[in-house]
């Protein structure tokens, strides 16, 4: 069987941590041919020739200015132009990258494609010449026949190559070589545009410290400050007309906005276009679970639509909805206009279900992690994870919080032995009151917090 593993370099040179594993999943599979795709400047040539000494024989540069500057939906025609040069029976990509965090580029390439989807995949279960079957990390057991497009969480860790590995071949491809339309790739191509960048300053909060026996003051503190949050702050003076959400979720967001709000239900992805592309609204605003990302992106490149991810809030002058996220993980703010209509967003909501409590156990408590759980069973709580918890294999990556694993906004979080990584504070800063449990009185955790406690975590008292 043929495979494509689409891969992106990282800013610091390195494959995409979501693509790595999504290359690992693929050279899992037996008997199967590998092609490597690839999309940027000269300079990537190279570092993929060094990718091809792991298994795969051949690799493709899309390298032509007409790509550069695309968004998510310009990048998804590109490669699908590509794949269907290629054809083949799947097509395995990482969940999403560092840089963007949209999670994206994957469902709307499928739509490009015309394959079957299945995301956030855990494990592969079976993949043969007819169909592929997966474990995911939100929706259970998933099958697809072929052919199908996969994206992978971080789920394994990329092969060393052989010391005798042969290196594979590289092609550069252009517009041409693929017979795109230059009109719908890169910045020409993308509906999306950044109108300006700023440093975030978000999640940065004013830290009160405790003695190691108020800790569960802090958390009834915490407690009360929920029964008083509030929809997203700001309301627009001139505000949009025709606002579609998608389920309730995003409903805080569009008031802000609109007084004119209609509810569209989760549906299929076809459904929902028909109903979007007929009544025309000014804007769709989606949530940010799993399935509302899925949806969106799908429905986006099923319309040829902008599509801006995660974003924290919304502006208007009552006729363009102005959306700002963060990017670049997380270090600066962008806002963002959509120069198709409807414009369509996925916003920061919180997730049903979860506990009131969340205790994250980061690298500073590796060896008391079972006095950590004991600690999130005395306030009915769950139990979260730093990264490197997850990849020295104390903690499973179900629990990793931050920008390669999971997005919580709990009214309490509780993070314990956590030194303040940015990659964390991104999966967290949306929390309702953060407490801090360290011994360094200079860790950068307490920026983060509403209450700090230094001290080791055997000194805490919780009772």
């Amino acid at each position: 069987m043929k495979i494509v593993v689409c891969i992106r370099q990282g800013r610091n040179g390195e494959i995409n941590p979501f693509d790595a594993c999504s290359y690992e999943a693929a050279l899992s599979v037996p008997n199967a041919e590998i092609t490597l795709l690839s999309m940027g400047p000269a300079s990537v040539e190279e570092f993929l020739l060094g990718l091809t000494r792991l298994g795969a024989k051949r690799a493709i540069l899309l390298c032509d200015k007409a790509f550069a500057g695309a968004d998510t939906l310009a990048t998804a025609y590109a490669l699908s132009c590509a794949i269907k040069k290629l054809s083949p029976d799947y097509v395995f990509c990482g969940r999403q990258t560092l840089e963007g965090d949209t999670a994206q580029t994957g469902p709307m390439l499928s739509v490009k494609l015309g394959s079957s989807l299945i995301t956030n995949v855990m494990a592969i279960k079976s993949c043969d010449d007819d169909k592929i079957v997966c474990e995911t990390r939100t929706e259970g057991e998933a099958v697809s026949n072929v052919p199908a497009l996969i994206t992978v969480e971080r789920i394994n860790t990329l092969r060393l190559p052989r010391l005798r590995s042969k290196l594979g071949t590289v092609e550069v491809w252009d517009a041409a070589c693929i017979d795109a339309d230059i009109s719908k790739c890169g910045l020409t191509g993308s509906p999306t545009r950044v109108i300006k960048t700023y440093e975030n300053q978000s999640g940065h909060r004013k830290c009160e410290f405790l003695s190691p026996d108020k800790l569960r003051f802090a958390v009834e503190q915490g407690l009360l400050k929920n029964a008083e949050r509030t929809a997203p702050k700001g309301v627009a003076q001139n505000k949009l007309s025709k606002v579609y959400i998608v389920g309730e979720a995003p409903r805080g967001f569009a008031e802000t906005v609109s007084d004119d709000i209609t509810v569209l239900p989760l549906d299929t992805p076809e459904n929902l276009a028909q109903i979007i592309k007929k009544e025309q609204p000014k804007a769709v605003l989606w949530g940010s679970d799993p399935l509302s990302k899925r949806l969106s992106a799908q429905v986006a490149s099923m319309l040829n639509l902008g599509l801006c991810a995660d974003c924290t809030s919304l502006e208007t002058d009552g006729e363009q909805l102005f959306m700002i996220r963060p990017a670049l993980s997380g270090s600066i703010i962008a806002k963002i206009k959509s120069v198709t209509f409807p414009a369509m967003a996925t916003v920061r909501t919180a997730q049903e279900g979860i506990p009131d409590v969340f205790i994250a156990a980061g690298y500073g408590v590796k060896d008391n992690v079972e006095a950590v759980e004991k600690l999130a069973e005395s306030f009915n709580g769950a139990v979260a994870a730093t990264r490197k918890m997850v990849d020295q294999g104390i903690l499973p990556y179900e629990y990793q919080v931050g920008l390669t694993g999971k997005v919580v906004s709990p009214p309490v979080y509780i993070a314990v032995g956590v030194s303040g990584a940015v990659h964390h504070i991104v999966g967290m800063d949306k929390a309702g009151t953060v407490i801090a449990v360290n011994p360094d009185k200079d860790a950068p955790i307490f920026d983060y917090a509403d209450y700090g406690i230094v001290c080791a975590f055997e000194e805490l008292k919780f009772q």
